[in-house]
Formats: C-alpha cells, sequence, structure tokens
C-alpha cells in the first residue's frame, strides 16, 4: 500500500482520528514547511522501491524476527541509514527529506522510515515514545520486541530499557507494570507532536524565533489546546513584535493552565506585549 501522493493540509488535521492521520505524509509536511519545493512524490517513490526490494526477502518461509533482521540489514547496511551521531542537534535530522538524501537520522526520524517500510511489507512495527530515546516495538508471540533505530534497530533487553527509563524517573529503576507503561504504543499524533517538540527545542536553542513560532504552530495544528505550544509560539511572537499574536497566545496559555510555575514570568512578558504599540 503505497502512501498518498498528495499531501494533506495542515488545516484538516486536528479533528482527524489516529487511523486517519498519515505518519510518512504528515511528517512530509513537517518537512514542506522548511523546503517548499520538496518533491513529496519522489520520497514516495523512493520508499516503495525499498519495498519492492525487500518483499522477496521476507516473503520467504521466515519467521517474524528472522523478517526484522532483513529488514534492518537492508535500511541499515545495503542503504546505509544511520544515527547522527556527530551531529546528533542537527534540525536536518528531524527533516524527513534530509533522512532520505543524506541517510542520517534521529531516533525518531529512523523510527518513522522504519515503521512506513514495515507497515508497507504487512508488519506491525509500532513507535515507543520512549523518555529520552525514542524505540520501536514489535508484536511477537510471547510478548513485545523492543529495538532501537538508531543502533540498526539492535534489540533492547528488558535490562537495557529499566537502565536507559531510571534517570527519568527520578533514579529509579521501573518495575514490570511502570515499564510496560512506558512502552505502550505511540499514536500517530504522539509521534509528530514528538518530531516538532525537537525541531522547536533545537530552534529555541538557537533563538531563530521564526522557527520557533512555525513549529509551535504545527503543534498546534495536531493538537490545538497544546499549552506549551500556545506559550512557546506566545514567547516567539514577541520576540519578533507579533504583538497582537503574542497576547492571544499568552493569554490562552495562562487560562488553560491558571496554575503554572511559570505563569508570572509570562503575565511579566504579556503586561509588556500589551502595552507594546506593535499590533502586527
Amino acid at each position: 500500500m503505497s502512501s498518498q501522493h498528495t499531501l494533506p493540509d495542515w488545516n484538516s488535521l486536528a479533528p482527524l482520528a489516529d487511523d486517519e492521520l498519515h505518519l510518512f505524509d504528515t511528517a512530509m509536511l513537517i518537512a514542506r514547511d522548511e523546503y517548499p519545493q520538496l518533491d513529496a512524490r519522489g520520497y514516495n517513490a523512493q520508499l516503495d522501491a525499498y519495498v519492492r526490494a525487500l518483499r522477496p526477502r521476507v516473503e520467504r518461509d521466515l519467521d517474524l524476527p528472522s523478517r526484522l533482521t532483513a529488514i534492518n540489514r537492508y535500511l541499515y547496511e545495503e542503504i546505509g541509514f544511520a544515527g547522527n551521531d556527530s551531529q546528533y542537534d542537527d534540525p536536518r535530522n528531524s527533516y524527513l527529506n534530509d533522512v532520505f538524501d543524506r541517510k542520517l537520522g534521529i531516533p525518531i526520524s529512523l523510527a518513522v522510515v522504519q515503521i512506513e517500510v514495515m507497515r508497507r511489507l504487512g508488519m506491525p512495527l509500532e513507535g515507543v515514545s520512549f523518555p529520552g530515546h525514542f524505540l520501536v516495538r514489535l508484536p511477537v508471540d510471547d510478548g513485545i520486541l523492543v529495538m532501537d533505530p538508531f543502533n540498526q534497530g539492535r534489540p533492547v533487553s528488558v535490562e537495557e530499557l529499566r537502565a536507559r527509563a531510571a534517570p527519568h524517573l527520578g533514579g529509579q529503576t521501573p518495575d514490570d507494570q511502570q515499564l510496560l507503561q512506558i512502552l505502550e504504543p505511540a499514536t500517530h499524533r504522539t509521534i509528530l507532536i514528538r518530531m516538532l517538540r525537537n525541531l522547536k527545542g533545537l530552534y529555541q536553542q538557537r533563538a531563530d524565533f521564526e522557527r520557533v513560532a512555525r513549529s509551535a504552530d504545527r503543534l498546534l495544528k495536531l493538537a490545538p489546546d497544546l499549552a506549551e505550544a500556545l506559550r512557546d509560539r506566545g514567547l516567539a511572537y514577541h520576540e519578533l513584535g507579533h504583538a497582537k499574536g503574542a497576547r492571544e497566545d499568552l493569554s490562552r496559555y495562562l487560562q488553560l493552565t491558571p496554575e503554572a510555575e511559570d505563569g508570572e514570568a509570562v503575565r511579566s512578558i504579556l503586561v509588556e506585549a500589551s502595552s507594546s504599540g506593535r499590533l502586527n
């Protein structure tokens, strides 16, 4: 099954159910913001070519782990996809067209490629919004197999999962129930929101307020009441001199989160924006 060739419209996404929100196409939509001339059809065809090459290999009488090994060997060894260790904070690692062109990515963007290839091959790979480092999971007869797309799709043991999770849980090692909760499959919307949050964070570090505002705006197209995105778009608008937009977003943020820890700081900026004569 091929991806749609026409990308969706941002304004159509908020009401969609998760099974209607196409992961690959919406990730390409994120990339098109940065690359307006992006050829989504070409990248779709590239994915289809990967699937055509893989289909004979996985339609042999192989068990699921063997098929998975064949897919990962093809993507990571033959095609050459890899985690970008040396420039992890490069925004290009988050734009899917760049990931295809450069064969470099971060865990979540590499996971999107892996998930989409396997979806087209009829295999139910799912994302896991694991703290710190995005993972993927595959249902198997006796449970789930968890893999690391940043490290050539290698399996991650239960012991390693516990160790990876602990620093994000105040140093506490998760018990079985907590770990299963953390390993719940991520919805497409959750994956796309995490991709946009990554980009927003990178642009905040660079004080690139136009792109911060754009990333936050796209988050709000997926989740209109996402308080942090309203705040960050409002703060970016304030930096850019868009006083009216800043006032609207920061006021809405304070309505949604009246007890926010940063409420006082946001109110101060709101007062400043409200007294500004720049109403653009």
